[in-house]
């Protein structure tokens, strides 16, 4: 039988009877003696006090566990790993998805649309997601250029088949003409 209160002279030394240790309240492999004078040895295994922890398990990553609160929880953060994503329009967003990411993911333009992304298309004095453009608006350009006579009637003057605009349209004089005639006067040609 072990001794849990020690009286000497009247004055108490010792009094465990009111101690309220017990094995699962004290740190695993700590020796102390309980209420009943008996040696108790630790079985608790928590190693912090977790009452002031803010993390939720929405904040942990599936699979996981944390303390808080005095519990053990499980996390529910999904691990979204490499979340990969695309650009295919001007005012395309992307949303990137709520979970852990492992920094490898990449968001990038459509390839469709970046192959568009080239000198050529873009006109000269202008850049576009750092793709300055060369095209001077000529490219594949056919002029043709003409020559007409005015004439009473109205004219619509276009390029030719092969040609796509017309560089110039050079318009001759009027044509005028005099010549002596029977009465003995002159006619004038006009056109």
């Amino acid at each position: 039988m072990a001794v849990s209160k020690v009286i000497y002279g009247g004055n108490t030394l010792i009094d465990l009877t009111q101690d309220t240790i017990t094995a699962e309240k004290l740190i695993k492999g700590i020796i102390a003696h309980g209420a009943d004078g008996e040696q108790i040895v630790g079985t608790c295994e928590y190693d912090v006090d977790s009452s002031k922890a803010t993390a939720t398990a929405a904040e942990v990553l599936s699979g996981k566990s944390f303390g808080a609160k005095g519990k053990i929880l499980d996390g529910s953060m999904p691990n979204r790993g490499a979340v990969a994503g695309e650009i295919s329009a001007k005012d395309d967003e992307y949303t990137v998805p709520n979970g852990y990411h492992d920094g490898s993911g990449k968001v990038k333009l459509n390839a469709t649309e970046k192959a568009k992304l080239i000198p050529a298309n873009i006109r000269e004095g202008v850049e576009i997601l750092g793709v300055s453009g060369a095209m001077t608006g000529t490219e594949d350009a056919k002029p043709q250029a003409k020559e007409v006579t005015p004439t009473t009637a109205e004219q619509t003057i276009l390029p030719d088949t092969g040609y796509n605009y017309l560089s110039q349209v050079k318009v001759k004089a009027i044509p005028y003409t005099e010549s002596d005639n029977s009465a003995g006067g002159t006619t004038v040609t006009i056109g």
